[in-house]
């Protein structure tokens, strides 16, 4: 992998600010949130990388398939699993995109060479951790944190993320997709059974933050999009 800029936040942030406006509804859009340069330098990492794995679940079940196996299906496989996904999402929590894990264990991320590892320290521990204990106003220990690509046809439905035991305090996205338009879909919304309250469009260098539990969705990315929507996304939780 190219070399990267060493992880570090725009100084300019004013944690007070932020969480005040956090305080209202329980999210907040942070913008240049890193130091300049570094987001461009993730966005190409990303882009190029070819380790990514589709996610898609049935129910409670989650499938999990690489890029080559996707190219060795047929056609009559690919609409089948089409339909499966299209399907599910009519009724119920459906999602599909793809995904690049990293490891919760400190050890394990230590031990990484991979920059997904040193970007989940980096928001876990010192200066990051510390402006996102003070903006959610929680008790944060860790990040957990997977890479996402939505490619033309990938959604998110709607859900709220609390699950017991994981001890989930906020959400966060952590944009890494530059000139993205909203007609193309791939949006953070905010909704319950009446109406979107809020949403987000993809955007560089820009984290969403917001409370768990909270319902919200991403919108599906259409064929129009130029390229895939990038994010490093996860939860703020105690151990």
């Amino acid at each position: 992998m190219s070399t990267l800029p060493p992880l570090s936040l725009n100084p300019a942030l004013d944690a007070t600010e932020l969480a005040r406006r956090f305080a209202v509804n329980g999210r907040v859009q942070i913008a240049d949130f890193l130091a300049a340069g570094v987001a461009e330098a993730w966005h190409a990492m990303l882009r190029g990388r070819q380790d990514w794995l589709q996610m898609i679940n049935s129910g409670d079940k989650l499938f999990e398939l690489s890029r080559p196996v996707r190219a060795e299906m047929d056609a009559a496989q690919r609409e089948a699993l089409e339909q499966a996904v299209y399907a599910g999402a009519r009724d119920g929590f459906q999602f599909r995109y793809e995904a690049i894990r990293v490891p919760d264990e400190q050890a394990a991320r230590a031990a990484s060479d991979d920059p997904l590892a040193t970007l989940a320290t980096f928001l876990s521990t010192g200066p990051a951790r510390d402006l996102l204990r003070t903006v959610t106003g929680a008790a944060i220990d860790f990040a957990d944190a997977q890479a996402t690509a939505f490619a033309p046809g990938d959604f998110l439905t709607g859900h709220d993320d609390a699950v017991a035991g994981k001890r989930r305090h906020a959400a966060y996205v952590l944009g890494f997709t530059p000139k993205w338009r909203a007609e193309w879909g791939g949006l953070l919304l905010f909704h319950d059974d009446a109406r979107v309250s809020d949403g987000y469009v993809p955007a560089l260098n820009t984290l969403n933050l917001f409370r768990v539990p909270q319902p919200h969705s991403v919108s599906e990315v259409t064929r129009a999009a130029a390229y895939r929507r990038y994010s490093v996304t996860g939860w703020l939780r105690s151990r």
